[in-house]
Order: structure tokens, then C-alpha cells, then sequence
């Protein structure tokens, strides 16, 4: 299966100002542009990263439009990298832990979770088990915060998906659009 993308960058807010345009992953925008005020993606998921390399805080974009760093949860103008976000299921299937190595309480799950704790009772997830698709962890509820891409695989740690804390708010899957 063909990975197909389509992503905007433009320098200003509300889609102003010089731009790029991408079509697969860049480990290094900063040649491209010097400031992100404003996104639009076409086509595809993507994750971004503020460093090169795909380093830093990364945040994770669906279709749509982006006008400014803060709506799609930036803390600032700075993204230096993008790779295109594709699994080729629509299932999504996914088991959480209270504690690391996947021990203690287990919840597993199929759909979005805007409030975590409205189904686990734990603030803090230790390890996971990514069964089928892609996901995303925010650090607070409502999609908000920090954010960790998850694909296929075992996460025995939260540091394996890069949180310095097992803090997770919210999950939400990645979906192809």
C-alpha cells in the first residue's frame, strides 16, 4: 500500500506568508522555513516534531486546518521535522496497565477515551500493549498537553513511548483519512 500524504506548513498564522509543502517524511524542515504559525493537512495523519530527526514534542495532525501553534496544542513557532502517519487497518485495539511490564489492573479497549478517568480509575498508565492501529496519549483530558504517538507493539514503560511521567489524560486513535 502506497503511503499517500499531503501537508502544508506556512510561516505565518492563518495560512499566511511563504510556505511548504509535503508529501512524505522530512527528517529537517528548517531549510524549508524558518517559523510554523499555521498548518494544513490535506491529506493523511501526520506527527510533527519540534526538533530535526523526529526529536522534541511531537503533535499529532489529522485533516484539517491548523491557524495558529495553539490549535493543534503547540508551545511555540519551532517544527524542524514531519513523517506521515499510515497503518493500512481500521481496527484499533489496545490493552493499558497500572503498573510497568504490563502488571497490575488491565483495561483494554477499541475507541477514543476523551477522559481516561471515566473508564480506568488509575491518573497514571505504566505500560501498554498496542494490539491493532495507531493511537495517541495526551497528558490531560480532552486531548490536550503533551502527546506520544503509539504504534504497533509492547510499551513496557512510559518512557518506551517517551513521557518523562505516566500521566495520560485522554487517547485517541489515529485514523486515515
Amino acid at each position: 500500500m502506497e503511503r499517500m500524504g499531503k501537508i502544508f506548513f506556512y510561516e505565518d498564522r492563518n495560512f499566511k506568508g511563504h510556505y511548504y509543502e509535503c508529501s512524505s517524511d522530512c527528517p529537517e524542515l528548517s531549510s524549508h522555513f524558518q517559523r510554523c504559525n499555521s498548518i494544513r493537512v490535506e491529506s493523511g495523519a501526520w506527527v510533527v516534531y519540534e526538533r530535526p530527526q523526529y526529536m522534541g514534542y511531537q503533535y499529532i495532525l489529522m485533516r484539517g486546518e491548523y491557524p495558529n501553534y495553539q490549535s493543534w496544542n503547540g508551545f511555540n513557532d519551532t517544527i524542524r521535522s514531519c513523517r506521515l502517519i499510515t497503518h493500512q487497518l481500521s481496527v484499533h485495539r489496545m490493552r493499558i496497565y497500572e503498573r510497568p511490564d504490563f502488571s497490575g489492573q488491565m483495561l483494554e479497549f477499541s475507541e477514543d477515551l476523551p477522559n481516561l478517568m471515566d473508564r480506568w480509575r488509575y491518573r497514571d498508565v505504566h505500560s501498554a500493549h498496542i494490539q491493532d492501529g495507531v493511537w495517541v496519549f495526551y497528558e490531560y483530558p480532552n486531548y490536550r498537553g503533551h502527546q506520544y504517538l503509539l504504534e504497533k507493539g509492547e510499551y513496557r514503560r512510559h518512557a518506551d513511548w517517551g513521557a518523562l511521567h505516566p500521566s495520560v489524560g485522554s487517547i485517541r486513535r489515529v485514523l486515515d483519512t
